[in-house]
């Protein structure tokens, strides 16, 4: 949906409720809030009071909130659009029988077909061929929070789960990025395509006996509510995951593996994880498994082909309106050099905000921050940069250190020339960093990113 269709939309539900069409303010109210404009921008534009502008926007929020039967403001006006174009993209695509096969592995994927003859409202029930009665255990869930535009990650994860129907799915990237969020932005839009649907944040107490204890009890229970409790009839994970259509979430599942050593490798108590992943690859099964963390299992990061039932995406930082609007959140709102502040925190959610906040705090000038290419590092950013940094084996520590002196990406053999690391090593050491996105790669030549290259050399 484009910005003319989404006019579009909104037009024919302001018609349909005042008998009248969108004015040029009405349109321009709209316009400004999808372009991330705020309403003095938009006033500005249109030559009209600020005020003016806040009463016409008030009012079109409210028609839009009635007619669509959920609360929508200038905040969120955006992404309730683009959650129709996901919904409508997924039920053509399905209706279609469309078959897209061109879900980049740790990138974005194609752009959706078509679909401006498409209308939510001529749809009578977006899950009317779901006849079956929906279980959902959401309780370990975070609520959404703010959510900034993920398009094209939602469009990837859609396609990837519904019309490709993969089995494993690792959502991957740094710390602060907006893995989870994004997560449950997608399980809200996607929930009900499944029968079962369940959320677990992996923790110290998540044995593989346990965690399938708790999957098992959850189908069980559902299917058979008045089984005893001492007598449960229950079957092995993997026939419920092959006799419905399951969707799981396993949140934090960097928790399964060990600090202080290459990426992926388990801690000696979760190492039966490995057989449960492989099991969800290898069996036919209708049901898909989606991980969240920091870094994922290795067997998961092996699969590139497309033929395969995994998937990865690896999340990168968010685009400048994007991270503009971030920064308005944050009482930053008339600011220059906001585009050289987002690049420079790489438009890292978290980044952003915890060093919004203390320039809030502190009164600093952005121009004046950016003339001597200084990089803040709240506390808070710190200890979120340490737990991650934390895990990393003393081999990637070494090579962190040598990337952080560098002022310029380096290739493999200057890395060997300045380091004490034999090629195998290092290379391994590359591989395991790469896996944890806290490096980042320009065809033949690696780098640190200036948020943590300046937190590594104050280590």
């Amino acid at each position: 949906m484009n910005l003319k269709e989404m006019l579009k939309f909104a037009d024919d539900i302001v018609f349909a409720k005042t008998g009248q069409h969108l004015d040029d303010l009405q349109a321009a109210v709209l316009q400004g809030t999808l372009q991330r404009e705020t309403y003095k921008e938009i006033a500005k534009d249109f030559d009209c009071s600020e005020s003016r502008t806040r009463e016409i926007g008030a009012k079109l929020w409210q028609i839009l909130s009635e007619d669509l039967g959920e609360d929508i403001n200038k905040k969120n006006f955006r992404s309730v659009m683009e959650r129709f174009q996901v919904s409508i993209y997924s039920n053509v695509a399905q209706e279609e029988s469309v078959q897209i096969n061109s879900v980049n592995i740790c990138g974005e994927g194609r752009h959706p077909p078509d679909i401006s003859k498409s209308h939510p409202l001529n749809q009578e029930t977006a899950n009317s061929k779901q006849t079956k009665t929906l279980h959902q255990d959401l309780s370990e869930m975070p609520e959404l929070g703010d959510f900034f535009d993920r398009t094209h990650s939602l469009q990837t994860l859609t396609t990837s789960i519904i019309q490709q129907n993969s089995r494993l799915i690792a959502l991957t990237g740094i710390s602060g990025i907006g893995k989870t969020t994004l997560a449950v932005k997608l399980v809200q839009q996607i929930k009900d395509e499944f029968e079962y649907v369940i959320w677990c944040s992996i923790d110290a107490s998540h044995t593989l006996d346990e965690f399938e204890h708790k999957l098992i009890q959850f189908f069980s229970q559902s299917e058979n509510p008045d089984s005893s409790p001492t007598n449960p009839k229950r079957l092995p994970l993997i026939k419920y995951l092959q006799k419905h259509r399951c969707l799981v979430v396993l949140d934090d599942v960097h928790n399964l593996f060990c600090s202080g050593e290459l990426a992926g490798k388990y801690k000696p108590e979760y190492e039966e994880y490995r057989s449960l992943f492989k099991q969800i690859e290898k069996l036919s099964h209708q049901s898909c498994f989606l991980l969240i963390g920091w870094e994922q299992p290795r067997e998961v990061t092996q699969f590139k082909n497309q033929n395969t039932p995994i998937r990865t995406l690896q999340l990168k930082g968010l685009d400048i309106a994007a991270g503009r609007e971030i920064l308005r959140d944050c009482g930053l709102e008339e600011i220059d050099n906001s585009e050289a502040l987002i690049h420079r925190y790489e438009g890292n959610p978290l980044w952003l905000k915890s060093v919004a906040n203390l320039i809030q705090e502190l009164g600093i000038g952005v121009t004046e921050l950016l003339l001597d290419d200084s990089i803040l590092l709240p506390e808070d950013l710190k200890d979120v940069l340490q737990q991650q940094c934390d895990r990393t084996s003393e081999l990637e520590k070494q090579v962190m250190s040598l990337l952080a002196k560098e002022n310029q990406p380096v290739n493999l053999a200057k890395l060997l020339e300045k380091g004490q690391i034999s090629s195998s090593d290092l290379l391994n050491a590359l591989q395991s960093l790469s896996r944890r996105c806290l490096i980042e790669k320009q065809e033949s030549l690696y780098t640190l990113s200036p948020v943590l290259k300046q937190y590594i050399k104050g280590l």
